[in-house]
Parts: C-alpha cells; sequence; structure tokens
C-alpha cells in the first residue's frame, strides 16, 4: 500500500484487466516457488513505524506534505492522514548486533525528525492512539493528497454501500458510524519485517500467529479511543471496524475480512495466502502497473489491501531475486526507540523459537485457541488468561515471565544474534511485564491519578523524548 498509483476512479474494465494480471502473477508466483526459485539469504530484519505530527496544543497537525518536503529523508512517507507520517529502516541480516544496528537506526532518524517538527512548531509522537484525538479530526479534508488513499476510500464504501458502525466493548463502550475510511488513521503501529528462506516461511507464519498474543499483551499501547478506554490494544477491533468489508459475494461482515487475524495456519506453503487473496477477496485498487509479470506488481498491490495482522509479502533482492518475507503487525507504536526495539527483539527470538518447534513436531496449538489468544491479550493484556500447548489455560504475564521470554532468548541465540544485544533488549521486556507496567497501563494510571487526556500526552511526550522504557515511567 505505499505505492501511488496514477488514477483515483475506476471502470469495470480496469477491474477486469487488473484481475487478468493478479491470476496471471499469482500462477506464476506459485510456479516459481514451486521451482524453488525465491531467494535463499538468511534472515534479514526489517521494520516500518508510524507516528503523529502533533502542534503545540498537542493536537493532530495536519502538515505532512509540507514536513516531508522540509524533511527530505529517503525513508520517511506520508501516512492516510496528513498528521501520520512513517519511518522505514534498511534491511540488516537478523544476527549479531542486529538490534543495536536497528537502534541506531531508528535513533538518528527520530532525533533528526523530532528536530524538523520542532522548526515548524510541532512535535513528533510514536503512540498507538494519540489520546487528543477527536473523531471530528477524521475526515477527508484531513486525508493525505495521494489517488491510492483516495481510490481506496471510494473502494471500500462502494464495497459495503453504508457507513462504517464502530462498535467497540471494553472497559467503556464505544459505539458510533463514521463515514470514510480515515477512522484507520487513528490507528498508528510498528511493523516487524522478516525475510525468511521459502522453506521455512509457512512455518514461520504460523508461529507469528502463535507469538501474536504475547506480543499484543507485551506490546499495548493503545487503552483509550476519543477518551474512552477500550481494550488494552484497542487499535485491534478499531482498525478491524475500520475498513471492515468481506470477500466475494459476503457482507461486511464476513465470510472472509480483509483486516483479520487469518482464516487458518498455512499447511503446506505460504502459496496458500496469495491463493486465498485471489480466491476470496475482490479488487479494490485496480491501477494497471507494469507488464512485467515477474515483477508481481499487480499481486503485491492487491496484497496491500488485505490486512492480515501477520501478512506475507513478495519483495526483491538486490540481485533482483524474489524473497517472502513475514510482516508482523500487532504491536501499537511507541512508547520509545528503545522499546520499540524491545518489541522487535521479543518477536523474532519467540516466533524463531516456535517456529523450531512447529518444524519438529508440527502446530503445536491448534489456530482456534491462537486466535483466540490473540482477542483476549488484545483486549485484556497482561492480565489475559490463554490457552497453552498443556491443555491448559495460563495467565499470559506468568507465562511471558516463566516460558515466554526464555523461548525468545533461545530464539535469539539460534539465530546467532550477540548474547549482550539479546539480554539488552530482551531485559526491557521481562521488566515491563514484571512492572506490570506497558504503555496501556501507564496510560491507565495516568488517567486514573489524573483524569486529564491533554496532560496525560504532554508527560507522555516529555518522556518519550527522554528516552528511558516505559516500564520505568512515573504516574
Amino acid at each position: 500500500m505505499g505505492q501511488e498509483i496514477a488514477l483515483e476512479h475506476f471502470d469495470s474494465a480496469d477491474f477486469e484487466r487488473f484481475h487478468h494480471r493478479l491470476s496471471r502473477e499469482t500462477n506464476l508466483l506459485k510456479q516459481v516457488l514451486a521451482q524453488q526459485g525465491c531467494s535463499m539469504h538468511t534472515p534479514m530484519a526489517g521494520f516500518e513505524i508510524e507516528a503523529w505530527l502533533v502542534d503545540d496544543k498537542l493536537q493532530p497537525a495536519a502538515i505532512n506534505e509540507y514536513y516531508l518536503e522540509c524533511f527530505k529523508h529517503p525513508l520517511a512517507f506520508p501516512e492516510l492522514a496528513k498528521f501520520n507520517i512513517e519511518f522505514n529502516c534498511l534491511p540488516t541480516s537478523l544476527a549479531d548486533k542486529v538490534f543495536s544496528q536497528l537502534h541506531t537506526q531508528l535513533q538518528t532518524i527520530w532525533e533528526a525528525a523530532r528536530h524538523q517538527a520542532e522548526q515548524l512548531n510541532s512535535h513528533l509522537l510514536m503512540i498507538g492512539v494519540l489520546p487528543t484525538l477527536k473523531q471530528s479530526d477524521l475526515h477527508l479534508g484531513n486525508m493525505s493528497n495521494l489517488n491510492r488513499y483516495r481510490a481506496l476510500n471510494e473502494q471500500i464504501f462502494r464495497s459495503r454501500g453504508k457507513p462504517i458502525h464502530v462498535d467497540i466493548v471494553g472497559h467503556e463502550h464505544l459505539k458510533i458510524d463514521h463515514h470514510d475510511v480515515m477512522l484507520e488513521s487513528a490507528t498508528t503501529s510498528l511493523q516487524t519485517h522478516i525475510q525468511v528462506p521459502l522453506s521455512l516461511a509457512h512455518h514461520f507464519y504460523n508461529a507469528s500467529m502463535i507469538s501474536s498474543a504475547a506480543m499484543v499483551a507485551a506490546c499495548a499501547n493503545s487503552p483509550f479511543v476519543f477518551g474512552k478506554q477500550l481494550w488494552q490494544e484497542s487499535r485491534i477491533p478499531l482498525f478491524e471496524q475500520a475498513v471492515e468489508t468481506g470477500g466475494y459475494a459476503g457482507i461486511a461482515q464476513g465470510p472472509l475480512n480483509r483486516v483479520s487475524f487469518g482464516s487458518g495456519y498455512a499447511k503446506k506453503s505460504i502459496m496458500e495466502c496469495f491463493e486465498e487473496n485471489l480466491a476470496f477477496f475482490p479488487v479494490l485498487l485496480p491501477s494497471i502497473l507494469s507488464d512485467n509479470p515477474n515483477a508481481f506488481e499487480h499481486l503485491r498491490l492487491h496484497n496491500g489491501t488485505i490486512w492480515r495482522w501477520n501478512r506475507p509479502l513478495v519483495g526483491f533482492d538486490q540481485d533482483g531475486s524474489p524473497h517472502i518475507r513475514i510482516e508482523h503487525r500487532t504491536p501499537a507504536a511507541g512508547p520509545t526507540v528503545i522499546d520499540s526495539i524491545a518489541n522487535m527483539a521479543f518477536y523474532y527470538g519467540l516466533s524463531q523459537n516456535l517456529c523450531d518447534e512447529i518444524i519438529q513436531q508440527g502446530d503445536f496449538l491448534s489456530f482456534s485457541w491462537a486466535k483466540d489468544n490473540f482477542y483476549q491479550a488484545a483486549r485484556h493484556g497482561l492480565d489475559s488468561h490463554i490457552m497453552w500447548k498443556d491443555g491448559q489455560k495460563h495467565t499470559l504475564r506468568q507465562l511471558l515471565l516463566t516460558e515466554l521470554l526464555p523461548r525468545a532468548r533461545a530464539g535469539l541465540k539460534t539465530l546467532n544474534v550477540d548474547s549482550a544485544d539479546s539480554k539488552l533488549y530482551l531485559d526491557v521486556i521481562q521488566q515491563r511485564v514484571s512492572n506490570h507496567q506497558t504503555g496501556s497501563q501507564w496510560q491507565i494510571g495516568f488517567i486514573q491519578k489524573h483524569h486529564d487526556f491533554l496532560e496525560l500526552t504532554r508527560q507522555y511526550l516529555q518522556q518519550q523524548n527522554a528516552g528511558n522504557p516505559v516500564s520505568e515511567w512515573p504516574l
């Protein structure tokens, strides 16, 4: 979805042409995978992180176009709303001091980006949902000036035929209607990528789904939406409902949703996900791109309009060889640079360890349990109870301390990550869980004590700029 398209309006012929090319590229990818034609590069790490631009009053600042013109950084890009931007990184070998290297990358771009924001009398904030955000901020006048976003809005509502209806029951109850896709821009995230050899891709995809419950709970940073306390990670239900539309012959609520945990594990090949994309999801953005089917541009654009919380991607090595990446989308943005790198370390280590066990024993946790665990963890955070491989329910916080964090340490050792690097960043997660203070828990505690969302945002910004992990933030 990062790719701009030439048009914002389409006719039936555009959809037919696009679907023809999508079918051709899906069949070609199946051949490439069957012939082992993908890159066999050792695992590579990468990320995208989204952020908010806010003004001196800590309200959304719809200035991303001018901001990016001034910043002129090759790894900074606009997001759906004019008050959101995204930072990418350079792919890094997932070994040795990988997390120190990623930390340096993110810290360098973040400090430069902060400085640029201050020159424009604004601030940069990484947080799942901005506490001062109002529903009235989310309108088409605040949509970034790109064809792909205007086309997405048009096609989503053409598919739905009715407004977005949000109904989230959590600690409080949020029930609203909205008339465009701008609700999606209320949710900003950390998207972690791993390039894996083809033979491991479907196993790592399944492992990522199993690890999602622990990730969404340990990384929770979005307890409030429009002043209401909902889930520990309220981004999950908000994003799912913000662009809710189903597959072929389906109403918005089914049979398959474009934002979801997925329909099941990949049984034999990661190709199953791309075949599902073709078979079950209508084209939303039928922009005709390259004539070269080997570039997979139509397949990649279509895949970018299906937002699984764990999503397989097709990319290319520097030598042009196609590769498979798994994109893990469950963590919120923030709270700090070091917290973000720690979240990545935990994901890579835990998923690698689970992947190794799946290769040896098969999928040891049913998909239905993994899915239910994810939504329980998103709702209740560290205090959730989840099913585990022994067939028993466990308090997630205790399971993190006794089994999942040790698994993550073992997984990073398998990946040949430097032991000091592994310890530094996984200790951030350990302290967060031990102190029972995720970003969400800190925000909830602050509001319970001070009852002031503006002051919450101000103190959050100050603590973020100080750079200490959220587990150490005072209330």
